[in-house]
């Protein structure tokens, strides 16, 4: 039996012009430079830099509405009498959502060997045999980008049998990783922390403190990690200043061996800000990093190009493709400058606003002064979608007297004190880590004491939102923040 049935489905598809301006908006200053080269690379019709006034024919439409000086030409072209109703180019038709500039991310990186290539160079200055050698290889390979072998022997021992096709035993790895260990920085190839630190303290010069420091280490390292100095105290029969010199010691050694390598391949971002904020005759200057206005405008010999053509009296089936080319390209030049002029207008209304909305903090850079602010409360203000106010918060930078800040820190969500007036959970976040800064480090307070002094202080809020706050500024229990 057939069965008719009809469907409405309504649908919102953004043009393959949207998506692009989208991306362009959310790109950070030196990204969006690098669009430019590309587009500029990609589009002879694209020109950088001005063209001169008095040169232009009347045929160009002259238009100069950026702020910063840029200036944008462009050119009404009519090509309408060289193709038919049925001979749509096919630039038009095609929708691709998807730019040659998709997470095309050139990020720069540092040079020099990678970690695990300076452990093997380190290797080869030692007498191993060939069996020792595959292993302390398959070892170093091991190490993680902290500096530590987390894995159990057995499993290296498995994997060296399947993939390496060496026979050997843990006493075996145990004997050549005493040779790993060798090796800088002091403390790679642990397989704990506790190891980690041992590792680092054998190599110290001995002096009272490092020997005792390696005695707790080895015999009371729990009591160590959760402080519990009374007990270290009691069990070593020693006084507070030697237990606080063995501390000291310990908390000179480095956690993570690995990390702070200096021949590490890691990425390298360079932060530029995408504006400045000044304080000028007591009121805040708002200006939009000028790398953000490059001047850009249609090629003058393109556009001649399509006049020769337009004149010419015999057109033939070449001079055709090269119009629809022309059009191509001159559509697309004349789209992209645009762009720029949207994204530029899009950024500054945007960081005006929060500006404005955060006056009090541009005008002091107390902290406690950021209001309750979030991304729909500037949507609403400059009257754009929050998925654009997101795109300019998550991405771009502001150069402000108090250093360049991140703009989505300025946003946060609010809460109400004890009068009733909402308050920004930055502001608390604030007033928190203050109070823990003043603390008695020999007695730090614990998350009910710090909910009761936030209390008095008329923000009346639960133990677990103070857990959760302290937890987000990083800060450790009181028990881990206590100090001998």
């Amino acid at each position: 039996m057939l069965k008719q049935q009809l469907n409405f489905k309504l649908s919102q598809k953004l043009s393959p012009q949207q998506i692009q301006l989208m991306k362009l908006i959310q790109l950070p200053t030196q990204a969006f430079e690098q669009r430019i080269s590309q587009e500029l690379e990609e589009n002879p019709a694209l020109e950088k830099g001005k063209e001169e006034k008095d040169s232009l024919d009347d045929d160009f439409d002259n238009t100069d509405d950026y702020e910063q000086d840029s200036e944008v030409i462009e050119t009404e072209i009519d090509v309408d009498e060289y193709l038919s109703d049925d001979e749509i180019p096919s630039y038009k038709l095609a929708a691709n959502n998807y730019s040659s500039d998709d997470e095309d991310k050139q990020i720069p990186y540092a040079s020099g060997v990678s970690f695990n290539q300076h452990l093997l160079k380190q290797l080869n200055t030692y007498r191993l045999s060939e069996e020792e050698e595959e292993i302390a290889r398959f070892l170093v390979g091991s190490i993680d980008e902290s500096g530590y072998i987390r894995r159990d022997l057995q499993d290296i021992v498995d994997d060296l049998a399947f993939t390496q096709n060496v026979y050997t035993s843990e006493e075996k790895i145990e004997e050549v990783l005493r040779t790993v260990h060798d090796l800088d920085p002091a403390g790679v190839g642990a397989r704990n922390l506790q190891e980690c630190l041992r590792l680092q303290l054998e190599r110290k010069r001995e002096t009272p403190a490092v020997s005792l420091a390696m005695d707790i280490i080895n015999d009371a390292f729990d009591h160590f990690t959760k402080k519990h100095y009374k007990k270290l105290l009691s069990k070593f029969d020693i006084t507070e200043d030697e237990l606080r010199n063995a501390i000291h010691e310990v908390e000179g050694l480095n956690p993570k061996p690995g990390g702070t390598y200096s021949g590490n391949t890691r990425m390298v971002e360079h932060v530029v800000p995408d504006f400045a904020i000044k304080i000028e005759d007591g009121e805040l200057q708002l200006t939009l990093n000028g790398r953000n206005a490059p001047e850009l405008h249609v090629s003058r010999e393109y556009t001649n190009m399509l006049k020769g053509y337009k004149a010419a009296k015999e057109r033939s089936k070449s001079q055709k493709d090269a119009v629809l080319f022309i059009k191509q390209k001159l559509d697309a030049a004349k789209w992209f400058i645009d762009a720029i002029k949207q994204r530029q207008q899009t950024l500054w209304v945007t960081m005006n606003a929060i500006m404005q909305h955060q006056y009090e903090y541009f005008m002091t850079g107390d902290e406690r002064k950021l209001k309750p602010m979030i991304l729909k409360d500037i949507a609403d203000t400059i009257h754009m979608d929050v998925s654009t106010v997101s795109r300019v918060a998550n991405s771009k930078y502001v150069d402000t007297p108090y250093g360049t800040k991140l703009i989505k820190e300025f946003f946060s969500e609010s809460m109400k004190n004890d009068q009733g007036e909402d308050v920004s959970t930055r502001e608390i976040k604030k007033i928190l880590e203050i109070t823990v800064s003043e603390e008695n480090k020999k007695k730090p307070l614990t998350d009910d004491k710090l909910a009761k002094i936030l209390k008095d202080k008329g923000y009346p809020i639960a133990r677990r939102t103070v857990a959760k706050y302290r937890e987000q500024l990083d800060i450790p229990v009181a028990r881990l923040r206590k100090e001998i």
